[in-house]
């Protein structure tokens, strides 16, 4: 009887938090979310990434919420995900995914460096990235950067060195006036926990202790979906699990790095 409790709640939630997202693509509230206490719209945005395909399996909730509000979106994509030798085809499976998250190709940079090629262990260095990512910024007239966090989400470390080389950037005078701002990892419970993390999400945002932190949810959850299918070569029965389950498909915390 107990397990018919659970399993019957666990629906119940499921179902609502879906509801939570219908009721947030309906309405048409500016609410601020990046911007400290002012409305967000129009920024110039530069999505910082390790890899083709972390854009549609980590941030399309963040993607999405932006290109509905007029933001012009930008992605910088470090390798060519060449660590099994499909550099080329991941390479064009960004661009066609780019297409559905409503990101223009010619906005969609994709590196090839001998010294920034994907896989575990193979670290990448800050200074390196750091001086990519300047030159994005200055091309583009970027006034707003996202990225990882410290963690990543999964724990990759080329997602933790792209963290790393933002903060550099950071760290350096000419760029107080970007505001840039990292998606929060969550523990292994909330990470698969699908829309349900919506409200711990909201509780976590508006309590955070440490940091100004926004909470996005995804507006178009449909998308995502069809963003990942893009990735044909990495759209294998695990990973459509994925993306059914992770939270990171239904909403995105962003915490200011400060």
């Amino acid at each position: 009887m107990e397990w018919l409790v659970i399993m019957v709640t666990l629906v119940v939630l499921w179902v609502a938090s879906l509801f939570k997202i219908l009721l947030e693509s309906l309405s048409a509230s500016q609410a601020a979310v990046l911007n400290d206490g002012g409305v967000f719209c129009k920024r110039n945005v530069l999505l910082v990434i390790a890899h083709p395909d972390d854009e549609s399996m980590f941030f399309t909730p963040t993607l999405n919420y932006l290109s509905s509000r007029g933001c012009n979106l930008h992605i910088l994509c470090m390798s060519t995900g060449n660590a099994d030798g499909m550099g080329n085809v991941r390479l064009d499976e960004l661009y066609l995914a780019s297409i559905v998250l409503k990101v223009p190709q010619k906005q969609v940079k994709v590196l090839d460096h001998p010294d920034l090629q994907d896989g575990f262990g193979k670290s990448w260095n800050s200074n390196l990235l750091s001086k990519i990512i300047k030159e994005e910024i200055v091309n583009c007239a970027i006034d707003l950067v996202i990225t990882f966090d410290n963690y990543g989400v999964s724990g990759h470390c080329n997602h933790q060195d792209v963290h790393q080389g933002v903060r550099k950037l950071l760290q350096g005078s000419s760029h107080k006036e970007v505001d840039a701002w990292e998606l929060v990892s969550t523990n292994i419970l909330r990470k698969y926990s699908g829309p349900v993390d919506i409200w711990l999400s909201l509780v976590s945002a508006k309590f955070h202790l440490s940091g100004v932190v926004r909470c996005l949810l995804n507006e178009h959850p449909r998308r995502t979906l069809a963003a990942m299918a893009q990735h044909k070569s990495q759209w294998v029965w695990f990973r459509k699990l994925f993306v059914s389950f992770s939270s990171y498909t239904y909403v995105n915390c962003l915490k200011k790095i400060n």
